[in-house]
Order: C-alpha cells, then structure tokens, then sequence
C-alpha cells in the first residue's frame, strides 16, 4: 500500500464521495449550452473532464450513476472489477487491467444512466485509474445509490447491492 499512498500523496488526490481517491486533471474551456443537451441536464457543460482516480481494497466505489458515457483507463495497480445493473436489472461486470494476454483489456466505457461500481480484484491491493467523461462532469450529474432504494428496484442483486453500497 506504500505505493498508492506515494500516488495519493504525490498527486494530491482528496477522498472521492462514492469511495477512493480523486483529482480533476482536465475540464475542457469550451462549454455546451444547456439548451443544446438532453433533458437530464442542467446547466452547461464543459465538453469534457477528467480526473484521476486511485482505489483500494478497502475503498470500493460503490454504485453510482451519471449522466454520461464514462470511459475508465487503467495505469497501474491490481486490476479491477466494474459492476454494472442497466434500467432493466441486468448485471454484467468487466474487468480492467493490463492483462491483454489473457482478455483483460486497459480501457472501458460505463454507458450513461446505468449503476455501477467497481472494486479492486487483490487483497491489500489497489488501482490507480482515470476516468474520462462527455459532456464534462458536475456533481449535478452525480446519484449515488441509497441501499435500501436500489434493493427495492433490483431484489435480486442483493447480495451486490449490499456489499457495494454504503447507505
């Protein structure tokens, strides 16, 4: 763990609300007006941001949904495993690292409005990611998931649901 506290020092990460650690590395200056983006948006939005973005075993992110597509990159560390529920309560998951040989590929895309979250794959281990996203990210776009609420909508990924969420 020596190495990721070295990352989250170094890069002067903070504590990310849906778990691990996190900084906003770019935001694009251009903007897109409100009234161009779909209704689940409000506000402008830059045309993209990213940040990095470090979790441990102990830090999971739990399940959360944006309004955009988020494209995860993995630099280092464990790989990891993203969960996923769609609006019609069908899981998949995909693992992420650096693996190739074996199918494990450095880069996926989280489709928007579905809950996911992610959990690394070692014990004791960690992995330091970044996470792009378009339009640009606001905390406005930003739902995490309430426990007892995500279980009444999928029953039966409760065991999932219980071990990735915090609330």
């Amino acid at each position: 763990m020596q190495q990721a506290d070295n990352i989250i020092t170094s890069l002067d990460l903070k504590v990310h609300p849906e778990g691990g650690f996190y900084k906003e590395v770019y935001r694009s200056e251009g903007v897109i007006p409100n009234q161009v983006l779909p209704s689940q948006f409000i506000g402008d939005r830059n045309y993209a941001t990213s940040i990095y973005f470090l979790l441990t075993e102990a830090s999971f992110s739990a399940f959360h949904k944006i309004n955009q597509d988020e494209t995860w990159h993995f630099y280092s560390g464990a790989p990891l495993c993203i969960h996923i529920i769609d609006e019609e309560g069908n899981y998949s998951s995909q693992l992420l690292g650096l693996d190739i040989e074996n199918g494990i590929e450095p880069q996926f895309t989280v489709p928007a409005q579905v809950w996911f979250a992610a959990e690394v794959k070692k014990a004791d281990g960690f992995s330091f990611l970044g996470c792009q996203v378009a339009p640009g990210f606001d905390f406005a776009d930003f739902d995490l998931a309430n426990r007892d609420t995500l279980l009444l909508s999928f029953p039966q990924h409760a065991s999932l649901i219980t071990n990735f969420t915090r609330v």
